[in-house]
């Protein structure tokens, strides 16, 4: 009898561990779609325009997309986890509005950045008028940096990006046990070893995440390289489909894109190895004491982080905000309304899907141990180097592919208007284009999980999925509204792949500032630049309270 018993609790929990298994497979196998027609695209023909790039421009597209990124990743690893370090340890002045205050760079596009940080330094631009109106008339022309090129390029997406690092640095650093800081005290360490030797080692992860967030965003990065004029395999693969027609060309270009991207990311596997980021203690952690800062080191970091958050926040509002009031009209042409309606559906979406499918994924993965779904995963989530431009144009290419092979094999109605031009293919793509950004981020919350935490579970009757809602999500759930956060900029800021896919006559924020921008009328965008940076201020806001709260 108690054989027996043994073998039906043995398949049950087989079938289990199946159903898991299979559920995490085929989500990553959804989310590598587009990554593998780019892997196979590599090896179809291609027009002249391949062999002209490569004996022209090819050495220079790649040098330079390495010169930005390791410009952008140098200054946003500086900035978010400095940024980071300081609210999370110490105690100063203003430290309380600092940790949500900082989040709001989030709501700022790097190519809005690109326009505010030109139209600011230019020659007779906002610092010309500035100075004029204080000094008198002068040639300050001269005076004025100039901050275009390769420069301006890194210092708008990094001022975009950091907080990426920041906001998933500071929620590993919130968490970090005093256990582990008294530890380091005993031991006779200084203030600077506690902090190379035991806060930042355990918060990799997290500074990992971010950075390969920063990392992938950076690469497919178009519009504040080609507002600059920087050539780099982002619009060498614009250039060579929107341009000469080139698909293929263009597919081969991302895969270059991927490899790298790839690498990092197993790199960075190989050389944690067995590494392990949660606290082992058993007797339950203390909760860390903040220093209190006096005198002139409290006034440091309350300058530092007031200068951050001016020159990533506030520096764009106010550029922006200056062109609305100068030119009212712009305000009022505008149906503001259903451009709030129509981006708020996008985000919603988008946004619970995202959560629903990355949550199965990441738990797939921790209950089936197995290598070959960590390896598919890790694979899958390099799609976020694709441009969206790229992920648009696959995802036509497989349906219409669909359409005419499988639908007319069975005489079926044509499924060409559900997916494209519709709200239903624009939130695949997104799930596509984002997933790097939500299964990255639940990744990096479950890795501060003991897997004996799952095994207590176990033995007290638990099945996996009373576990999973009863012990994971209640200890993720502040991770999951960081990710929420996240995404829900994300796809805020989101261009070609709404310019592509959108349903006729629908349009964004975002949409609605680059159809401005593209015929020279940068005091237009301003508008609708301007609410997009409201509405991502909303979000923030909203949840920041809940969020950051110790």
């Amino acid at each position: 009898m108690n054989a027996i018993y043994f073998l039906n609790y043995k398949a049950d929990y087989n079938m289990r561990i199946n159903t898991w298994y299979i559920s995490s497979f085929v989500i990553s196998l959804v989310v590598a779609i587009p990554i593998l027609t780019v892997f196979t695209s590599f090896f179809e023909d291609t027009s002249n325009y391949y062999e002209i790039i490569k004996n022209t421009f090819l050495i220079e597209y790649i040098l330079n997309s390495l010169i930005l990124l390791i410009g952008v990743l140098i200054l946003t690893f500086f900035i978010g986890v400095g940024s980071a370090y300081l609210v999370s340890f110490y105690e100063f002045p203003g430290v309380n509005f600092f940790k949500w205050a900082l989040i709001l760079s989030f709501a700022v596009p790097g190519y809005i950045y690109a326009y505010s940080l030109t139209a600011f330094f230019e020659n007779y631009g906002t610092l010309y008028s500035i100075l004029k109106s204080i000094l008198g008339e002068g040639n300050y022309n001269k005076s004025i940096p100039k901050f275009d090129g390769m420069i301006g390029a890194i210092l708008s997406i990094s001022f975009s990006l950091f907080g990426y690092v920041y906001v998933l640095t500071r929620a590993s650093f919130h968490y970090q046990s005093q256990n582990l800081l008294e530890l380091g005290q005993n031991l006779g360490f200084s203030k600077k070893k506690i902090l190379f030797n035991i806060i930042l080692p355990s918060a990799r992860p997290a500074i990992i995440a971010g950075l390969a967030l920063v990392a992938m965003e950076t690469l497919s990065d178009f519009g504040a390289v080609s507002f600059f004029g920087i050539s780099t395999l982002t619009t060498g693969i614009y250039n060579s489909w929107i341009s000469f027609d080139d698909l293929a060309f263009a597919n081969q270009l991302s895969f270059f894109l991927l490899l790298f991207i790839l690498g990092l990311f197993l790199l960075e596997n190989l050389s944690r190895k067995k590494a392990q980021y949660h606290s082992p203690a058993r007797g339950g952690v203390k909760k860390k004491r903040k220093i209190k800062l006096m005198s002139f080191k409290a006034f440091f970091a309350f300058f530092a982080l007031i200068l951050i958050f001016s020159v990533t926040f506030l520096f764009p509002v106010l550029q922006m905000l200056y062109w609305t009031i100068i030119f009212p009209k712009n305000f009022m042409d505008l149906n503001i309304s259903q451009l709030f309606i129509n981006t708020v559906i996008l985000v919603l979406l988008t946004s619970f899907v995202l959560l629903i499918f990355s949550f199965l994924s990441n738990y797939g993965n921790r209950v089936t141990r197995s290598k070959f779904l960590q390896h598919m995963s890790t694979f899958s989530i390099t799609g976020y180097a694709i441009p969206g431009v790229i992920l648009a144009v696959a995802f036509i290419t497989f349906i219409a592919w669909i359409d005419n092979t499988v639908i007319k094999f069975f005489d079926l109605s044509s499924i060409k208007k559900i997916f494209i031009g519709s709200i239903t293919g624009l939130v695949i793509v997104y799930f596509i284009r984002f997933y790097s950004l939500s299964f990255n981020g639940l990744k990096s919350g479950y890795e501060r999980i003991n897997r004996s935490i799952d095994e207590s579970s176990y033995l007290l009757g638990y099945s996996k999925m009373k576990t999973f809602l009863g012990i994971h999500l209640p200890y993720l759930k502040n991770s999951v509204f960081l990710i929420g956060i996240l995404i829900s900029i994300e796809i805020l800021k989101e261009l070609p792949i709404t310019l592509i896919l959108r349903p006729f006559n629908f349009d964004t924020f975002a949409t609605t500032a680059y159809i401005f921008a593209s015929q020279d009328l940068l005091e237009a965008a301003a508008v609708p630049a301007l609410f997009l940076i409201l509405i991502a201020s909303l979000f923030i806001l909203i949840t920041s309270r809940y969020i950051l709260r110790d």
